[in-house]
């Protein structure tokens, strides 16, 4: 099936509705014609360049596709990407890089363009990711094709993260982030308009297999337009649809499939706004919040509990624990005893579907327990990033976060958005990272008992990436592990 995508889309759409970076953006982008597949999401990108602000939408787009790792994830394994392979030696990283490489514009990709990539995350990137980055002590070319990371000291999570945003290799001329990215991917940004679509293009001269199509990340509004264009042909997949009982009105021709995310449903109290600068009124919403309703109502039970803590399960240190068995008397008990009953708390639900409908839960559940609930909506992302994660004007509000392995950017930062102050959770975070390799997944999950113990949030659930497609498209995986929507083996059955 032929589609004509122009600069002019009238459609909107948002990837994976979750938290989406965004600033201010733009790029002339020229009409194309094209047999394109075409993937409809929500939680649109309104600038290319995630080095300066937080969010999913821009990684998601653009890397493992534009931007490539010297390592890649692939399930629970680290595995080579831009470096063959790499030699450790205390905290010392000697990675062995790939030859022949260019990026897009035709620079080459040598050790002195890794270590500018690792060095300028940490001296210019100002998203909350960088902190990442600054284990690192010196980042150096010592030939063409040999890079040096020297580590401040050990860490567990640096070279995993590595495979993540944060590890994103780029050239000093790439100047123009927001509109011109330029990788050493498979693809190429082929057009751009802000909060429309993103059009990639297979690379002719990647290195590796060269994609088989082209493909637009198209946004839509919510999950009903977006399903209705499935379904009349406009688009030919669905990427993380947020509204399951849509399900039951599928034509024979399209299927679904569902995989994992590393996206928790964080429902935040801000943790230096009163009532919440009380750990008993946040712990009083962790046990009168019903996580199973919530569930059956976003996903008709589909998501997976994780017993409240930020942790999906594709992480080691996931556990059975559930830390806030709901229980409304005990949390009527906990607001009572806080002198709580009655505070007025609005709750600041960005303009997401799960997060709209959720939100009329929370609203039911937290008045039962005692508190005076007003809800209002905050226009997502541009209102909601600057009130809520911005100025820290809010009370309550909830989120996917779906940056991977983030407990220590949730958690581990004061100046954060949710507030979350604990020496002692800092201090367990940072004897994971140091820790030998076989002590880090338990030294984690006693950070994640300190936490939960704060209640410094409530992760709802784990979200599920719904997935349809129509019959005929390969290639296509559901699981997003990293940050990454991985599209080089997307394509249409000949």
């Amino acid at each position: 099936m032929q589609k004509v995508h122009l600069a002019r889309m009238a459609c909107a759409l948002v990837l994976g509705a979750s938290l989406s970076a965004c600033s201010a953006g733009h790029t002339a982008v020229k009409e194309t014609t094209s047999d394109s597949l075409t993937i409809a999401a929500t939680g649109a990108a309104t600038s290319l360049d995630f080095t300066n602000v937080g969010g999913a939408a821009i990684p998601a787009a653009l890397m493992s596709n534009v931007y490539e790792t010297l390592v890649r994830i692939e399930g629970d394994e680290i595995v080579p990407g831009l470096a063959e392979n790499w030699d450790t030696e205390g905290t010392t990283y000697t990675f062995h890089l790939r030859k022949g490489i260019k990026f897009s514009n035709g620079d080459a990709f040598t050790a002195e363009t890794a270590a500018y990539s690792i060095n300028n995350v940490k001296e210019n990137w100002t998203n909350g990711i960088a902190k990442q980055m600054a284990v690192v002590d010196s980042a150096t070319a010592i030939d063409e094709h040999t890079l040096k990371v020297k580590l401040s000291k050990h860490s567990n999570g640096w070279l995993w993260s590595m495979g993540t945003a944060i590890g994103a290799m780029m050239t000093p001329t790439a100047t123009d982030l927001a509109t011109t990215p330029v990788g050493t991917g498979p693809f190429t940004l082929a057009g751009f308009t802000p909060g429309e679509f993103i059009s990639l293009t297979p690379n002719r001269d990647y290195w590796g297999k060269v994609p088989q199509e082209d493909v637009t990340i198209q946004y839509f509004p919510d999950a009903v337009s977006s399903v209705n264009s499935l379904k009349s042909g406009g688009v030919d997949v669905v990427w993380a649809m947020q509204n399951p009982e849509l399900l039951d009105d599928l034509g024979s021709d399209i299927r679904t499939t569902v995989g994992t995310t590393n996206g928790e449903v964080l429902l935040s109290m801000n943790n230096n706004a009163a009532p919440f600068d009380d750990p008993r009124v946040r712990q009083a919403v962790a046990y009168g919040v019903d996580r199973d309703a919530a569930n059956q109502v976003l996903w008709g039970g589909m998501a997976q509990d994780t017993g409240g803590a930020p942790v999906p399960p594709t992480d080691p240190w996931s556990s059975d624990k559930d830390y806030y068995r709901f229980d409304p008397e005990r949390a009527k008990k906990l607001l009572a005893e806080a002198g709580a009953v009655g505070a007025p708390v609005t709750i600041t639900a960005p303009t997401l579907p799960y997060a709209q409908r959720v939100s009329e839960l929370l609203y039911s559940q937290l008045t039962e327990i005692g508190f005076d609930v007003t809800l209002e909506s905050a226009e997502f992302p541009a209102v909601w990033l600057g009130q809520v994660m911005g100025a820290k004007d809010y009370q309550m509000s909830l989120v996917s976060h779906v940056e991977p392995r983030d407990i220590p950017t949730l958690f581990g930062n004061p100046d954060y958005y949710l507030g979350y102050d604990s020496q002692k959770a800092r201090d367990l975070l940072a004897a994971a990272d140091a820790a030998p390799e076989e002590q880090y997944p338990k030294l984690m999950g006693e950070a994640v008992d300190q936490i939960m113990a704060d209640a410094g949030a409530l992760t709802l659930m784990n979200m599920p990436n719904i997935v349809l497609y129509r019959d005929g498209i390969e290639g296509l995986d559901p699981n997003q592990i990293t940050d990454a929507i991985e599209l080089r083996n997307l394509k249409e059955q000949a």
